[in-house]
């Protein structure tokens, strides 16, 4: 959908120049998460932050993120030139870049191309510092960039459990959850919580009897049709 003119003006009015608002070529800026909100959205700015050489900056309007993990996929650790990631989850609307759009670069780590694709890579093309990931529906925003007034505001930041900490390069014996791949899905392994790790075994036995109970029923059914 094509922004309104409404909407260019008010980008104009905030500050943004005239070439970095009009023709198609900057009508995805007016999309989630890239919209560039005006005072009259009522977004409520909690939070500032910005890259290493501050071409790109934006606010945050939530208080805390829906959820937030540390990555220790190899993927990430080669992306990020660290041992690990540390990945914040918020809704596309959560977010809001007040500089720097023409400064963002994309980067699609299946196709391993630059094309705008998602879910795809985010950063800023000059210093090269990440973003975000973009997913189809929520982002994952990189919390060492936002400017923390507090403490207690990075703690509300704190991460809920690893995952993909198979393939750690480091262990961390902080006595959170650690999946083996994807949270939720696969094991827990490490110093994870022993209620935790009860927990999931029962999972797992509970997935496999639907399973089997699945894999009967068909049998019996073609039993019946032989």
């Amino acid at each position: 959908m094509s922004p309104s003119a409404t909407e260019k003006s008010q980008a104009k009015s905030s500050g943004h120049k005239s070439e970095d608002v009009d023709g198609l070529h900057n009508e995805w800026k007016f999309r989630a998460p890239y919209k560039v909100h005006s005072n009259e959205d009522g977004f409520n700015a909690l939070y500032e932050a910005n890259c290493h050489c501050e071409r790109v900056k934006y606010q945050l309007s939530r208080e805390k993120p829906l959820d937030a993990k540390y990555c220790h996929c190899t993927t990430c650790q080669v992306l990020h030139g660290a041992p690990f990631q540390w990945a914040a989850i918020f809704k596309k609307e959560d977010i809001n870049f007040t500089h720097g759009h023409h400064e963002l670069g994309w980067y699609d780590s299946g196709e391993k191309t630059t094309k705008h694709k998602l879910p795809c890579k985010v950063s800023c093309a000059y210093c090269r510092t990440p973003i975000m990931d973009e997913g189809r529906n929520m982002i994952l925003l990189f919390p060492g960039m936002i400017k923390w007034k507090s403490e207690a505001e990075r703690k509300k930041f704190a991460p809920s459990c690893h995952m993909f900490y198979e393939q750690r390069v480091v262990d961390i014996p902080d006595g959170l959850p650690k999946w083996s791949g994807m949270s939720g899905k696969t094991d827990l392994i490490g110093d994870s919580p022993a209620e935790d790790v009860k927990k999931r075994k029962r999972e797992i036995e509970e997935e496999e009897n639907g399973e089997n109970a699945v894999k009967d029923e068909k049998k019996s059914k073609s039993s019946k049709k032989g």
